[in-house]
């Protein structure tokens, strides 16, 4: 026989199922880069609103893009703002959103060497062109000063999918290397100059160089901390020795921040500044203009309102750095924009 308690613990779950059945569903594809925060603020909005559900599947930034543009999700996010062309190829108009700021670290995997690293644009650009194919090649020694590295060679590994990661990184060595710009330059897939293996996703790339020796990447910040990864400082465009911070990425963004386009595309890589991470960027939530559904429209209306107000608190606790109130500012005009 059921008793009281049993019957309303049943109606207490029947009605928690109910809720979760006929909450808003949103679905959503993109960047890995922001991955980890993207999830903690679906989770902690459906906490505040149950009727709303936000689906978020990753793929990486070029995921995001197709998938908003074939019309397969209700938005998509990326780590490169979409291109003139990109734009003009979708039915409705996207709006871009910065979301968060964050860093792109040089993760490695040396064995024996314990030393934290440090790489200047010409040794970072030397080792993805393939000209520097040794870890103990005189770049890197002139770089590392007292460190001995070994004389294996070096196993470069990079996304296999389409990466805002890899543009954000590309972007960078564009701008430090007008030999890389000219022949590979920036986007979320190039034809990487030199051989090496290939990761789906921040967490593919952080996974391979963890278990390859003599390995070295690129990926997101939080992706270095949560995988225990080496990851080494970067010489800035004031000539500074740069580890990757919550501090270096807001100087980087200081001066996009006062003079940010309306449309909010913009790159902060070797960004000016004594202190300035370079390799930092803002990531981009991709909305349309207009819904069909003014269910799913009201509903990541609030999310964008709570996302820029107190979204942005638990930015440091996952090593990204919060928005501009500058930028806070306008993205909170341009919401109204959304029909």
């Amino acid at each position: 026989m059921m008793t009281k308690k049993s019957a309303l613990l049943l109606a207490g779950l029947l009605a928690a199922s109910a809720a979760v059945a006929s909450a808003q569903q949103i679905n959503a594809a993109g960047a890995t880069f922001p991955m980890p925060i993207y999830q903690k603020w679906f989770e902690e909005y459906q906490k505040l609103h149950p009727d709303v559900r936000i689906n978020y599947g990753g793929g990486g930034s070029g995921a995001g893009i197709s998938q908003l543009t074939n019309g397969t999700v209700d938005f998509g996010a990326s780590d490169m703002p979409m291109k003139d062309e990109q734009i003009a190829a979708m039915k409705v108009k996207p709006l871009h959103f910065p979301t968060v700021m964050g860093a792109v670290v040089i993760i490695y995997n040396i064995p024996g060497v314990s030393a934290e690293l440090k790489f200047s644009s010409a040794t970072i650009t030397g080792i993805f062109m393939g000209t520097i194919k040794n870890w103990n090649d005189s770049h890197l020694a002139a770089d590392n000063p007292g460190v001995k590295l070994p004389g294996d060679a070096i196993m470069p590994i990079h996304r296999s999918d389409g990466s805002g990661t890899t543009f954000v990184f590309t972007d960078y060595l564009s701008k430090v290397s007008p030999e890389w710009k000219s022949k590979v330059g920036a986007d979320t897939k190039v034809s990487w100059p030199v051989e090496g293996l290939n990761g789906s996703g921040n967490q593919g790339v952080a996974g391979l160089v963890k278990q390859t020796p003599d390995s070295i990447g690129y990926v997101e910040l939080i992706y270095a901390i949560q995988s225990k990864l080496s990851y080494g400082l970067v010489k800035n465009a004031a000539g500074t020795w740069v580890k990757a911070s919550l501090e270096g990425v807001t100087e980087a963004a200081a001066g996009a921040a006062k003079s940010i386009p309306d449309d909010f595309r913009v790159s902060i890589t070797n960004a000016p500044g004594k202190n300035a991470y370079p390799i930092s960027t803002f990531t981009w939530l991709l909305i349309p203009s207009q819904f069909s559904d003014a269910a799913k429209e009201k509903a990541l209306v609030g999310f964008l309102h709570w996302m820029l107000a107190d979204g942005q608190k638990d930015c440091a606790g996952l090593s990204y750095a919060p928005l501009p109130k500058a930028v806070v500012t306008k993205e909170e005009k341009q919401i109204s924009l959304i029909k």
